[in-house]
């Protein structure tokens, strides 16, 4: 099965990680050729696909609409949904990134008995999906840590504001829980919901797998495996590799080559799949485009430069043919004398 075939691939890549770690000058592998390689992969690849979607042309607004456009004065529009301004559609860009406006809009179709035709809300979706990507980018925004040598005022503020509950020792973070409780509910909605778990490929189950382990192997370096990792040693790689001077401490622990392995993973995997929306929303011209269709006119570019031909061109081009073909034509063919 489609999911089960990306629990094997995670699987062999962890066996890969914590088995090739242990392996005398394996180290330096895990440690610092594949996160740089993961690293260049990841910027080039991710460069090279905005720079492709910056280069195709799109001559007309093609934005999606519902709701009512500029037209005469005493009709209201909706500036949101068909914005005829940079700024409106400035708004509604920031408020489709910040709160995935159209998703929390968003309604899911169903046929009962009847047959019977229902719409639903699906604000669960919206709700889990807000919660995975806002605890990934504080997840990442605390390991920022490990490469600044003094980290940042304001990171302490993030991380306090993560552990508030002040659970356990060591402190336990809102972010590592709702993750996990994201991931689980997207992951079982693609298996559930038969609508969704048909159109769902290898491409939708493997991102989040991957995740779920990074997830999984982060909490437990934290939380349960912390006697097996140096977090000093950890913390001179991270900024050796960023500095180019990285040193390989003897105690890091298999634990964080496995994690570190998984993260270099979804790096370089990153560019190649549907996770590219980070940057394609962006880029979407049915997101970013003004709806000024009534008031510019629109003309493509990149239209060959076509010359007219009349009617009466064509005829003096064909006459001689139309004629032979038995075609009327209005001007006879000349007649020749002698």
């Amino acid at each position: 099965m489609k999911y089960a075939f990306s629990f094997l691939v995670v699987i062999v890549l962890i066996v890969v990680a914590g088995l090739g770690s242990q392996i005398q000058g394996m180290q330096y592998v895990f440690g610092v050729a594949l996160p740089y390689l993961a690293i260049l992969v990841f910027a080039g690849g991710f460069i090279y696909r905005v720079v492709q979607w910056a280069k195709s042309p799109v001559p007309f607004p093609i934005q999606t609409t519902c709701g009512q456009a500029a037209s005469l004065d005493f009709i209201k529009q909706n500036k949101l949904e068909c914005p005829n301004t940079t700024s409106e559609v400035v708004a509604r860009m920031i408020l489709e990134i910040v709160t995935f406006r159209s998703l929390f809009r968003n309604t899911k179709s169903e046929i009962h008995e009847g047959p019977q035709l229902t719409y639903e809300s699906s604000k669960w979706l919206w709700v889990f999906s807000l919660m995975f990507h806002y605890s990934f980018l504080l997840i990442i925004i605390r390991h920022m840590r490990l490469f600044l040598d003094p980290a940042p005022f304001w990171m302490a503020w993030i991380e306090f504001g993560d552990g508030i509950f002040q659970v356990g020792a060591p402190n336990a973070y809102i972010t590592d829980a709702t993750i996990l409780m994201a991931i689980v509910y997207l992951f079982g909605r693609r298996i559930i919901n038969r609508h969704v778990k048909y159109i769902s490929l290898i491409n939708d189950f493997f991102p989040l797998v991957l995740i779920f382990g990074i997830a999984c192997t982060g909490i437990l370096m934290r939380y349960f495996l912390r006697t097996d990792v140096d977090i000093l040693a950890i913390k001179r790689l991270a900024v050796g590799l960023v500095t180019f001077s990285p040193v390989i401490g003897v105690k890091i622990g298999a634990i964080f080559y496995i994690h570190l392995f998984l993260v270099s993973t979804l790096l370089i995997y990153f560019p190649f799949s549907k996770l590219m929306h980070m940057g394609g929303v962006f880029l979407s011209p049915t997101r970013n485009l003004k709806n000024n269709s009534r008031a510019v006119r629109h003309i493509n570019p990149w239209n060959p430069d076509i010359k007219p031909h009349s009617y009466a061109g064509y005829e003096d081009e064909f006459r001689e043919f139309m004629v032979d073909a038995g075609i009327p034509v209005e001007k006879e063919l000349p007649v020749e004398k002698g």
